[in-house]
């Protein structure tokens, strides 16, 4: 019994030293304590308990103060505001003339204290636009609401970041909009219009407007769900060793019951058999990848070509299918192979110079459109130029056939300029229809095709 009363005393003094900072147990023991204790057995034990417990020479520190932001975070954290029933919000519009507009919002969602207050004072702002309010000053008892929106407080969650950029936008359709923060106790008349909405709609009145939103006005949170890759070119083969199992379709399901017979499983990891080496091991897509770019720029690296990578990566013993494509497209993306690399300048094939001797000898003849139609259905252009005075002869056309590519050397180069010694032109089906070669050799025209869409062919 007189252990349970020493122990109640130091409670005590351990309570007494907030208003005694700074001062060790045993001071406020003779000092608050002196005059009950008078028997000497408690006296005693207290000195004791003074004595093992003043050695370690313990204050008091009051706790610091908590910021706005830190109150306003723990305020969001809130658990939901639903009751039984469901959760509510009331709402009451006073104009200028004193006329009262009163609305009780009935959340048919779930949602925390911090959401419906939100939802009632967007609810607000969307009825009175919807009255022609052009001034509007808006009366809230939630502090972290009128932090938010006047800057003081962060809003660090997603959702009520999402209420307060709502809020925002439709504050800035008013010509005024200003945001008041008011005690609880003056928001009486509010609070009971959300109890009431969130219990039962019988015991309103006529007066009450009834508003029910059946879905938040901003996203809730989605999960994503975000797919890895495409399933690797081994599975179909491992399920049918492992499991007898083909794809639906027939054709596929073909070439898998062909396939597999060059590829075992063991131990779960496919390999893939060789003709006179040992297995291979079977690799997805990322892993041929770094396969390739360690062998052929790795520390052994040499910067081989694509035939010499693709032998080591077997005689490693790994394997997958369109090695040697993956092989060169890897190793074009290599930056030392396309600085450093051996290159030709020896050209493929003999270069023919493109000269001309006197005017009117060679020209040159291309296609060119299709064009916006114009009036006569025109919407291509056939031009020549002669090389040596770079004189310029054209002719819109509605149909690009051979027919009219010969009558057009016919009518704007041989009747006006004689006949040339060269045509020059690309091996359009126009321009290499047998009957134009055929009439061109008749006249003694050489005609020289050069590539596609390559104008330093033909100058």
């Amino acid at each position: 019994m007189l252990e349970k009363l020493v122990l109640a005393l130091v409670y005590v003094a351990q309570r007494l030293k907030r208003y005694f900072q700074g001062h060790p147990i045993q001071v406020l023991t003779d000092y608050k304590l002196k005059n009950v204790l008078a028997k000497p057995e408690i006296s005693g034990k207290l000195a004791q308990w003074a004595i093992e417990l003043g050695e370690h020479s313990t204050k008091y520190k009051p706790r610091p103060a908590i910021k706005d932001q830190v109150l306003a975070d723990f305020v969001t954290e809130v658990p939901t505001a639903s009751n039984g029933e469901g959760s509510g919000a009331g709402l009451k519009l006073i104009n200028p003339d004193g006329q009262e507009f009163t609305y009780a919002i009935k959340l048919n969602f779930k949602s925390t204290n911090n959401e419906a207050e939100y939802e009632a004072f967007l609810a607000g702002l969307r009825i009175a636009k919807k009255l022609g309010v052009k001034f509007l000053e808006a009366r809230v008892d939630s502090m972290l609401i009128a932090g938010q929106v006047s800057g003081t407080y962060e809003a660090k969650n997603d959702i009520m970041a999402s209420y307060l950029s709502q809020a925002k936008d439709l504050m800035k359709q008013f010509t005024s909009c200003k945001v008041v923060h008011i005690k609880r106790s003056e928001n009486r008349p509010a609070d009971a219009l959300s109890k009431l909405a969130s219990t039962s709609f019988e015991h309103m009145g006529r007066d009450v407007r009834i508003e029910i939103l059946d879905a938040p006005s901003v996203p809730q949170r989605q999960v994503l769900v975000i797919q890895t890759g495409a399933m690797s070119w081994m599975e179909p083969i491992r399920a049918c060793l492992s499991s007898i199992i083909l794809p639906e379709d027939k054709a596929e399901a073909r070439k898998i019951r062909h396939k597999v017979l060059w590829y075992q499983v063991h131990d779960g990891v496919l390999f893939r058999k060789s003709f006179l080496g040992p297995l291979l091991r079977c690799v997805d897509k990322e892993k041929s990848n770094y396969v390739i770019r360690e062998i052929h720029e790795g520390i052994c690296g040499l910067h081989a070509g694509p035939r010499m990578v693709v032998a080591k990566i077997m005689n490693a013993v790994y394997y997958w299918p369109g090695m040697h494509t993956d092989a060169v497209k890897e190793i074009r993306k290599c930056d030392a192979c396309q600085r450093y690399a051996p290159q030709t300048w020896r050209p493929k094939n003999h270069l023919v110079p493109i000269t001309s001797a006197w005017a009117f000898q060679k020209w040159a003849i291309n296609i060119m459109g299709p064009f916006i139609e114009a009036p006569g259905r025109v919407k291509f252009l056939l031009i020549a130029i002669d090389y040596f005075t770079k004189w310029v002869e054209a002719k819109p056309l509605a149909h690009i056939t051979a027919a009219n590519v010969k009558k057009f050397l016919w009518e704007y180069i041989i009747c006006r300029f004689g006949l040339p010694q060269t045509i020059v032109s690309d091996n359009g089906t126009q321009f290499a229809d047998k009957t134009l070669q055929e009439w061109l050799s008749e006249l003694h025209i050489n005609q020289v095709f050069t590539s596609v869409a390559h104008p330093q062919a033909n100058g």
